[in-house]
């Protein structure tokens, strides 16, 4: 069997949702969108729902899978629907939704429903994705307020620059949601994980009956570029393995892979490892990028392919065919690998696949 694997450990996601929670001193959603940014949503959220206070996704699809693994705590669906006949399958499942855009107030307005809906209303408060801006945000708020179907608002933004610890545009954001929130004390959900972390004084504004969104952190993985002292203390969830399949010794001068990209400036030991772009591996990951072989350091030489990658061997003369090869995970940082590849860690996390996930939890 392909030795190549994805080693979930439960008990780190634990630990980092515990974490947020902690350092946010209000309540969490778990973010287990796409798949649990490639951890496996079922067994993530099955991991977390003890001491979870509910989980986001971003569709209704995504919930689906969860309810019907019998996960029964709150779940918010981050796109919210997509069509106005999704809304009875929203009640049916006893999801929560975020609205975005009239013409979902609009169908909420006109729709029978068989019980009430909790509503995140999102404001526009500068990253000009999706949201009403903050004069349609509270006429939105009334209608929806006046409306037989629905019990609950809270108010929701998300954060563009939050990963730029020096960058005041987060503030800025936040004081347009706090004039909205105004003297209506109405709960609020802004921090996603760069700002659990980093803005210390925007969770100063959070009240406990308020709400973050961790997302990348529950993975261990760091938003920022530089390191940071909270992110520190993240532990990578996932740990990605795979074998050495065969050895070749090359003399100087010698070109390794398609496109000729490295050449050996030395006589090089090669060595071919299971992984490649369609296990979720960055194609673009340049030579020199860190990987460990039994635990020692080397480095990827030559350009990824498919199936197949190459790594030196040079300097590890007891390394050969069958040796595990750490790609990211414990010993290699996955946001040094993300920095290499020209990429972020989310994309790696999230575009993995074709390789076999095994879990532990204690």
């Amino acid at each position: 069997m392909r030795p190549a694997r994805a080693l979930i450990d439960l008990d780190a996601l634990r630990h980092n949702y515990d974490l947020a929670r902690h350092t946010s001193q209000t309540r969490a959603l778990a973010v287990v969108k796409a798949d649990a940014y490639g951890h496996g949503a079922v067994r993530c959220a099955q991991a977390l729902e003890p001491t979870a206070d509910g989980f986001a996704v971003a569709c209704i699809e995504e919930a689906l899978e969860l309810r019907d693994a019998g996960i029964r705590s709150p779940i918010l669906l981050l796109e919210g629907f997509f069509e106005a006949s999704e809304l009875e399958l929203i009640v049916k499942h006893d999801l929560w939704c975020v609205v975005h855009a009239d013409w979902q107030i609009d169908a909420i307005e006109r729709v029978r429903l068989k019980a009430p809906l909790t509503l995140w209303l999102k404001v526009d408060s500068g990253m000009h994705r999706v949201g009403l801006d903050s004069a349609a945000y509270k006429q939105g708020w009334q209608r929806l307020r006046a409306s037989r179907n629905v019990k609950g608002i809270v108010l929701m933004s998300h954060f563009a620059r939050a990963d730029e610890l020096n960058q005041p545009y987060t503030q800025k954001q936040l004081e347009v949601v706090q004039s909205i929130r105004g003297a209506s004390q109405a709960a609020i959900s802004v921090c996603n994980s760069p700002a659990i972390l980093g803005w210390p004084q925007v969770l100063q504004a959070h009240h406990h009956t308020d709400w973050v969104r961790p997302g990348i952190m529950l993975y261990g993985a760091s938003p920022f570029e530089h390191p940071q002292g909270l992110a520190s203390r993240l532990k990578p969830v996932m740990r990605v393995t795979s074998r050495i399949i065969a050895v070749r010794d090359l003399p100087a001068g010698e070109p390794i892979g398609y496109g000729a990209r490295f050449v050996s400036g030395r006589p090089t030991r090669v060595g071919v490892v299971a992984m490649g772009y369609a296990d979720g591996y960055p194609r673009h990951a340049p030579s020199g990028t860190p990987v460990r072989v039994n635990g020692q350091p080397t480095v990827l030489i030559g350009r990824v392919s498919m199936d197949m990658l190459t790594i030196d061997l040079s300097d590890l003369p007891d390394s050969g065919v069958g040796c595990e090869v750490e790609l990211w995970g414990g010993d290699v940082s996955i946001n040094e690998v993300a920095l290499q590849a020209g990429t972020i860690p989310y994309q790696l996390l999230c575009n993995l696949k074709r390789v076999h996930r095994i879990y532990t939890l204690q």
